[in-house]
């Protein structure tokens, strides 16, 4: 045990905080950010990355999905596993939160989006907080945030009420994946902290 050496006994005090602390780890909330995008400069990368640290610093276990650098194919509903379908889902399912993010294209989210959110459904979904994330080339992202939100009710996902959307994201978000707005990046990271609340408020299952 930690803290406690030359064989001294522990004080009540030290094995109160020992349990306590295992405790916590076994309780640790995980979010999980999925990426839309497969540029390889991705500006909603990199915004997922700045609302992933925020939930690591509100004491969240974190890991990002790139769908740019994973193997899934095309959906095909008559067919089981395909690529990687079966990690990706089960990452997801095991999940306490997840934050989506996509570029806006056409006026919704992407098509790679689109895909991976076939292969998963309410098992992977159900009791878990989800936060959206837009980054748009020009002004308009509200059309996508709601498409999103109608899909992930869809599939009895908790959206939370705080989103964001970033308009002109290239210009808004440098090359090295900083923020040039601090303002816009208090929202991303503050999109982080409210998933790691919610996900911590639901139950794993039906109360």
């Amino acid at each position: 045990m930690g803290g406690v050496a030359g064989g001294v006994a522990p004080t009540l005090i030290q094995l109160v905080a020992f349990f306590r602390g295992l405790s916590e780890e076994s309780t640790m909330t995980s979010i999980v950010a999925v990426s839309g995008s497969r540029r390889a400069d991705s500006t909603t990368k990199a915004a997922l990355r700045v609302a992933l640290d925020a939930a690591a610093r509100a004491g969240a276990e974190t890991e990002l999905i790139d769908l740019g650098a994973v193997d899934l194919p095309l959906y095909h509903p008559d067919e089981d596993e395909q690529g990687e379908s079966d990690r990706l889902k089960a990452i997801v399912r095991e999940a306490d939160g997840v934050i989506a993010g996509s570029p806006v294209y056409r006026g919704s989210y992407s098509s790679t989006f689109k895909n991976f959110h076939d292969f998963c459904g309410s098992e992977e979904y159900e009791y878990t907080a989800v936060g959206l994330l837009t980054t748009a080339g020009g002004g308009s992202y509200g059309g996508t945030l709601e498409h999103l939100r109608s899909t992930f009710r869809n599939v009895h996902a908790w959206v939370v009420p705080h989103e964001v959307g970033i308009r002109g994201a290239s210009s808004a978000i440098a090359a090295d994946g900083t923020f040039r707005d601090d303002s816009l990046r208090d929202r991303t990271e503050r999109l982080g902290r409210v998933v790691v609340e919610h996900a911590e408020r639901l139950p794993e299952t039906d109360p």
